[in-house]
């Protein structure tokens, strides 16, 4: 009877560990049954596994975001048929394939469901970034349908930074923003620059098709790399096809391509699932000035009294407020008010506090009274030991001598440890390894 109690509990404790693990890895994966009967697990993009949270607390968000009070709409995600999915994609004005399957309708009911609110905040954000966007892609004359690629890949956070490091809007890598002649080092990043990581977002997406001449394919090779495809081609007996290819591509580029239709149609008929876009309040016009000496961000909002918040984020590529126009000339972004007011007052904010916030020193003295005594040190006693020369001489003449002849007799001692017959050589090729 204790047995079959014990048997109940361990039973019952699994089935809820297994519930608690799913519902946990319901958060990170979609999960469904395919044509063939079995389960398939597509790993979301980690853009879509983020609380919605984090995109509130940024500067923007909080300052020129609100809720539109007289937005009707209720709550509830209506229920559509797949006919209906599937016209509303096709009447989309786009060059690239916006095909339906039901791998695309899951990823259209987690944005018009879950992530909801998510989607609320997007819509409103998307009035800082989309113009940025679409310039970069009109200037190499791609579809501006990829405009919704952040959308996926950073939920349009420009300080965002994955598991693997890619950072930024577009989630640059490191190499490959580098390849894109974005600049990385302790004090900018251009990863998180919206014109500079968007135009290089558009050069690479541009490279990637003269490689594989398909929208679809360049934006898995996005996702994955050129590479990962390449080789699911190839295991697939050279189809081009996305959707062909599919089952051999890494987990979450299988996910990637669905989840960029997805965007593309939450982006678009959000109305039709009752979603509010968050009302924006566009910042101040702003502009660009140049600087040729370093400068902290600090030093710019406590003279010209504006926000420091705003600079940053305004700025998101310089790291750590500083600006170092000695190196190169460098662009600060400001509202025109505050370029008006820096302007006038340049020489006042470059002096303002710039021994604590520019504190890297280009001089410094070196503290020799130690080692000055230390050498009169050794002087005096080089000095009394002369007197003793001859007789200390000798004994250490005597202990050199019995050395060298002790180590000739030997022939086997080595400083690596003892050696019998051959060990001499031995010892010596150990030796020769160490210094390698």
């Amino acid at each position: 009877m204790r047995k079959r109690i014990l048997t109940l509990l361990t039973g019952l404790l699994t089935g809820v560990t297994a519930l608690v693990q799913a519902q946990n890895n319901d958060d990170f994966e979609i999960v469904f049954t395919d044509d063939l009967g079995k389960l398939e697990y597509i790993e979301l993009p980690e853009a879509m596994t983020q609380e919605v949270d984090s995109l509130l607390a940024l500067y923007h968000s909080r300052t020129y975001l609100e809720m539109d009070t007289l937005c009707t709409s209720n709550d509830i995600n209506p229920e559509y048929s797949d006919e209906v999915y599937i016209d509303r994609l096709q009447r989309m004005p786009t060059v690239m394939e916006m095909p339906y399957n039901k791998i695309v309708r899951q990823f259209i009911d987690r944005y018009c469901s879950r992530l909801r609110r998510t989607v609320s905040v997007m819509l409103g954000r998307s009035n800082f970034y989309m113009p940025i966007f679409e310039q970069a892609l009109e200037s190499y004359n791609l579809p501006l349908e990829l405009k919704y690629l952040p959308v996926i890949e950073s939920s349009l956070n420009p300080t965002a930074v994955s598991r693997a490091g890619a950072t930024g809007l577009w989630q640059f890598m490191l190499a490959t923003g580098k390849q894109y002649g974005l600049r990385v080092n302790s004090l900018v990043d251009d990863r998180r620059d919206p014109i500079r990581a968007s135009y290089a977002a558009a050069q690479y997406l541009r490279d990637l098709y003269k490689i594989f001449g398909d929208w679809t394919l360049v934006i898995a090779a996005y996702n994955c790399g050129p590479e990962n495809v390449n080789r699911a081609i190839r295991r697939a007996g050279g189809s081009m096809d996305y959707w062909t290819i599919y089952p051999y591509l890494p987990s979450e580029t299988r996910g990637y391509v669905p989840a960029f239709i997805a965007a593309n149609y939450v982006m678009t008929y959000y109305c039709e699932h009752n979603i509010c876009p968050m009302l924006t309040n566009l910042p101040a016009h702003t502009d660009t000035v140049e600087v040729n000496r370093d400068v902290n961000l600090q030093q710019i909002a406590d003279v010209c009294g504006t926000d420091l918040s705003m600079l940053r984020e305004l700025n998101p590529q310089y790291r750590r407020d500083i600006v170092n126009g000695s190196s190169e000339p460098a662009l600060i972004r400001m509202p025109i008010p505050v370029i008006n007011r820096f302007i006038e007052l340049e020489d006042s904010v470059y002096a303002y506090k710039a021994g604590t916030l520019l504190s890297k020193r280009a001089l410094v003295s070196v503290n020799e009274s130690k080692q000055y005594s230390r050498r009169s040190e050794s002087s005096a006693s080089d000095n009394s030991g002369r007197s003793s020369q001859g007789r200390s001489s000798s004994r250490y003449g005597r202990s050199s001598k019995s050395k060298e002849k002790s180590s000739a007799s030997s022939g086997s001692s080595s400083r690596y440890g003892k050696s019998s017959k051959g060990g001499s050589s031995k010892s010596s090729g150990s030796r020769s390894r160490r210094r390698r």
